[in-house]
């Protein structure tokens, strides 16, 4: 390889990280309104963790993509959740913290980087004669959201289809865990912005979830979603979570099926960063551990099913993990090959001419 197609494809790598970088990304069983798919696309997360507690925050930041105007979706969660509206600042602020350093040299002379979705329907009220508790409903980061409670899956499908959600039997098959865990099933309605119809592409406002659990979590189990992604154009898409505890965190599926998500970066923050960070969150100073580690995770989420969710403990290993530097190449005070070749042939070039015209007259 050259040195110019070295540097060049080093040039690309670092634009690549950069648009991976910028991309922004709770779990979802899509179950397509009037026969519309509806898909997960990139979901950023930010997850703050008390272990004292075993108090989970939940903030998400997520994407889909759909032919639906609007349509809603379910979130799974241990314990009855509290809802309320975070600052979207957040995401852009961590995002600077763990970007990688930018270094310069000289240019070398030689040469030249979410739960079921469904169809819009009636009032998302609790339905007259079925098992399904209503717990709270609201209206919160543009989102009307209704927080239910059941013992059975039948009684929660029949609650789903007399509210305008669609029902398939994999909707049935998702809920099945949780709704025999005692877990809460948060509804949740969001509609296309403007210019979402051309694009296929819906955006969600940052939601906070808060609640109680034994383990932090992610919830990534959805069924196989890899034909409605097909219809959609959705051949990838990126999941970062930006977990913050008391210390490094790792992530696990199963003992027999390992996460494919990896770190990306991991560090302590400064308190100054850390007070930053609830202040743009809209949570008060004394959330979380009184000092924080961040450790962020960037999972190529794969449109299939998933054994089980995203459980989170702390990591054996405590070293700090960074992004690899760009190199930002600047201009050599040495004249560059071209120019050498300028200075040289005005240098010696007239002496030989001369030379020649002499030898041709002999």
């Amino acid at each position: 390889m050259t040195a110019r197609a070295g540097l060049a494809l080093s040039l690309t790598g670092a634009f690549l990280s950069g648009l991976l970088l910028s991309l922004p990304t709770h779990a979802c069983c899509p179950a397509p309104p009037s026969g519309k798919p509806v898909v997960n696309a990139d979901q950023t997360v930010i997850m703050i963790w008390d272990a004292a507690t075993k108090t989970q925050h939940f903030i998400r930041k997520a994407s889909f993509k759909s032919d639906a105007d609007d349509f809603g979706f379910l979130v799974p969660s241990p314990g009855q959740p509290e809802l309320d509206e975070s600052g979207n600042d957040a995401f852009g602020f961590l995002l600077t913290r763990t970007e990688p350093e930018r270094t310069t040299m000289p240019r070398p002379s030689g040469g030249i980087g979410c739960g079921c979705a469904a169809g819009p329907g009636r009032n998302l009220a609790d339905a007259p004669g079925l098992s399904v508790r209503v717990l709270e409903e609201k209206l919160v980061a543009g989102f009307q959201a209704v927080v239910l409670e059941t013992d059975s899956t039948t009684t929660l499908v029949t609650w789903l289809k007399s509210n305008g959600y669609a029902f398939s039997p994999e909707v049935e098959a998702w809920a099945k865990p949780y709704v025999e865990g005692g877990w809460k099933i948060t509804a949740l309605k969001v509609a296309k912005g403007e210019g979402g119809q051309e694009t296929r592409a819906v955006g969600a406002s940052a939601l906070r979830m808060t609640f109680k659990t034994d383990r932090p979590l992610f919830p990534y189990r959805e069924p196989d979603s890899a034909g409605p992604a097909r219809e959609l154009g959705a051949v990838s898409r990126l999941l970062r979570i930006y977990f913050l505890a008391e210390a490094r965190y790792k992530g696990e599926l199963t003992q027999d099926v390992a996460w494919t998500g990896r770190v990306a970066w991991a560090g302590r923050l400064t308190p100054d960063d850390r007070r930053k960070a609830l202040e743009l969150l809209k949570l008060p100073a004394t959330t979380g551990p009184a000092e924080w580690w961040l450790t962020e995770f960037e999972d190529n989420w794969p449109y299939k099913a998933a054994p089980s969710d995203v459980y989170f403990s702390r990591d054996s290993d405590q070293n700090a993990v960074k992004r690899p530097p760009i190199v930002e190449y600047t201009s050599s005070s040495r004249p560059s090959d071209v120019m050498g070749f300028a200075l040289a042939a005005a240098i010696f070039l007239p002496p030989l001419l001369r030379r020649v015209r002499r030898a041709r007259k002999s």
